[in-house]
């Protein structure tokens, strides 16, 4: 199931940033993805469907973006390094 949303933007922002509606909507919807990653809302994969691209495709634009991929805290990586169980289960995810 798919949910419509509609956005309205002025046509002069469009016009300023010399982007089409288009590449706004992929960018905008990549940076959205982004802060729900960051804030581990949403999964890599979930992420990327929600910016439109495979999970290859998204971890290569957080690469071109200097983005971190895995952003672990230190009691999960060291959980993660004492338990191979907890590293499959992420892993996984």
């Amino acid at each position: 199931m798919l949910t419509e949303m509609r956005l309205q933007i002025d046509d002069s922002i469009l016009l300023s940033l010399k982007e089409s509606k288009t590449a706004f909507i992929k960018e905008m919807l990549f940076q959205h993805a982004i802060q729900l990653y960051r804030k581990h809302k949403l999964s890599l994969g979930k992420a990327a469907e929600l910016a439109g691209y495979t999970r290859l495709e998204f971890i290569r634009k957080l690469q071109a973006e200097s983005e971190p991929i895995f952003d672990y805290d230190e009691a999960l990586i060291n959980e993660m390094i004492n338990s191979p169980k907890t590293t499959l289960h992420i892993v996984q995810e």
